[in-house]
């Protein structure tokens, strides 16, 4: 095959699918009038993180907010397409193997240091490679990672890889200060507790179990920007009590879990409200009943299949989520790179599930209950409560008989990590490509106690070659044909039960502006959102 220039990348890198590997820096967005500064914007926020750390927690609330803190080299458009941020522009050599990305001038960090290509790297090869077992896996390619002055930096692969720009955004590798963390315990550093980025918005204070402040970081890179004097999120536990903050004005703005699905549609009604959709096309999160394979007998594909055929998927979609989303398919979203749409999920159809499990040898006992299991619930709201309860009615009409077990997000996580768990209720961001966010679930290399790793203990040895062959395939036609291969064993398999592709609503006033802009909506560094 032959690949294109750096002379021709620029003209056929839309044609792509990724867009442009060569990129000058893209004019500042036109402007009707003079923007509006001042003002603070107020949003729900649900459920409390644990940290404001990106890295150290990668839980969807975390990334909310550490998205105005901190920033990474690139942002993305709703096709994927990448744009500058701290990265001014870059290069990618004629083999494909090397990329050169040149930094924004006077870049500081929240405490006043200067941001230079050692942060950069130290951020890459060591932060987030000894954190995130995703990035591991990726940056584990980088041959050489150097800087030959402090505004470049210079990355080269062994081999070339076709995702590598969709790893530089803030929710996967934010750049972080090097003179604080580097020779530190990461996850224990007393900074940790007043997180120091980039970002247009600086960290002000958090009051647990109330709110967390963020203000206008007044030395920002971007001459006259953020608009907004801050941001201020509201930890409100009660979905009721959220809801009506958002009606009566207490907060403009609320996102991801914040705002139950069975409300969305009275707030759709509201002329001084705007609902979107918008905005997660980067990480096009899909949710599934996590299955730990240690557990017998839920190792038996059978046993998973049956449980997959007990559950309604129409009902979950339309009577819980009131069609906010898309039914899932298989273990790629429809938005995602690769995904192959002639996949198609177990029907749901009870007699076929109990007749599975007759031929699995899971045979009732006298009270009609063929096994137990614990279910972990989900703590993001009252919708994931009522999933777990359609869960347990759903299996029992089957004769598998659930504990409902309750946590906080942290202990969530831990007890994930631990595989202290037989069943729970998951959502994973897939990053535009199944090597960056599909692949951890599924590859048995992957298998540790680390959250949103492979913690259910999957193993396959044709899975793992599949994936392993779309990860290295230099032709996108052989990483496609992998990929197709891969989707088709695992909906065979069910190593998981899919559910739905989620589309979470951000709702706010419409006083406020430029909120969704980006493929990562609500991700973006809100510096020049506005309040009119």
């Amino acid at each position: 095959m032959t690949y294109p220039t750096r002379r021709t990348l620029m003209t056929t890198a839309a044609l792509a699918g990724l867009a442009s590997q060569f990129v000058i820096p893209s004019p500042v967005r036109a402007q009707t009038a003079v923007p509006k500064r001042g003002g603070t914007l107020t949003s729900l926020l649900t459920p409390e993180p644990p940290v404001l750390i990106p890295g150290v927690n990668n839980q969807g609330p975390t990334l909310i907010v550490v998205s105005k803190i901190y920033q990474s080299l690139l942002e993305f458009s709703e096709k994927l397409e990448p744009k500058p941020l701290l990265a001014k522009s870059w290069e990618l050599s004629d083999d494909r193997k090397t990329y050169t990305f040149h930094l924004q001038d006077n870049v500081k960090f929240h405490d006043g240091t200067p941001m230079t290509a050692d942060d950069v790297i130290f951020s890459i090869m060591k932060f987030h490679f000894e954190l995130a077992p995703r990035a591991r896996g990726v940056f584990s390619k980088i041959k050489s990672a150097t800087a030959p002055d402090p505004h470049t930096v210079v990355l080269t692969l062994d081999a070339p890889f076709d995702p590598f720009l969709l790893m530089f955004d803030v929710t996967t590798v934010a750049i972080m200060p090097k003179h604080i963390y580097d020779g530190t315990d990461y996850r224990n550093n007393p900074a940790n507790q007043k997180p120091i980025g980039t970002g247009a918005f600086q960290f002000s204070e958090w009051q647990r179990g109330n709110f967390i402040a963020l203000k206008r970081f007044d030395q920002y890179w971007k001459p006259g920007q953020p608009y907004l004097d801050g941001i201020t999120y509201r930890i409100v536990p009660d979905s009721q009590s959220r809801a009506l903050a958002l009606q009566t004005g207490q907060v403009m703005m609320s996102a991801a879990n914040d705002i139950e699905p069975f409300d969305v549609p009275r707030f759709q009604t509201q002329p001084n409200l705007t609902v979107e959709t918008a905005g997660w096309e980067y990480f096009s999160p899909l949710m599934w009943i996590e299955l730990n394979h240690r557990v017998k007998p839920l190792d038996d594909a059978r046993v998973r299949q049956a449980m997959s055929m007990a559950l309604d998927r129409d009902f979950i979609l339309k009577r819980l989520w009131f069609n906010v989303g898309k039914l899932a398919t298989g273990p790629v979203a429809s938005t995602t790179k690769y995904y192959d749409p002639s996949l198609k999920p177990l029907p749901h159809d009870i007699k076929k599930a109990i007749a599975l499990l007759d031929e699995a040898g899971v045979k009732p006992d006298a009270n009609g209950v063929r096994f137990k299991i614990r279910h972990l619930t989900l703590p993001y709201g009252e919708i994931w409560a009522r999933l777990a309860e359609y869960f347990r009615a759903s299996m029992k009409q089957i004769g598998i008989e659930v504990t409902l077990e309750s946590t906080d997000t942290g202990g969530w996580a831990r007890r994930l990590s631990d595989w202290d768990y037989d069943t729970s209720v998951n959502f994973l961001y897939q990053y535009g490509d199944p090597t960056l966010g599909v692949e951890r679930t599924y590859v048995s290399t992957n298998i540790q106690k680390v959250v949103f790793t492979n913690t259910g203990g999957y193993v396959n040895p044709e899975v793992d070659k599949l994936f392993t062959d779309g990860r290295n395939g230099a032709d996108p036609a052989d990483r496609q044909k992998a990929f197709f291969a891969v989707q088709k064993l695992l909906v065979e398999q069910i190593p998981q039960i899919w559910l739905l592709e989620m589309a979470f609503p951000t709702i706010h006033d419409t006083k406020v502006k430029n909120v969704i802009t980006l493929g990562t909506g609500i991700h973006a560094p809100f510096d020049d959102v506005t309040i009119s």
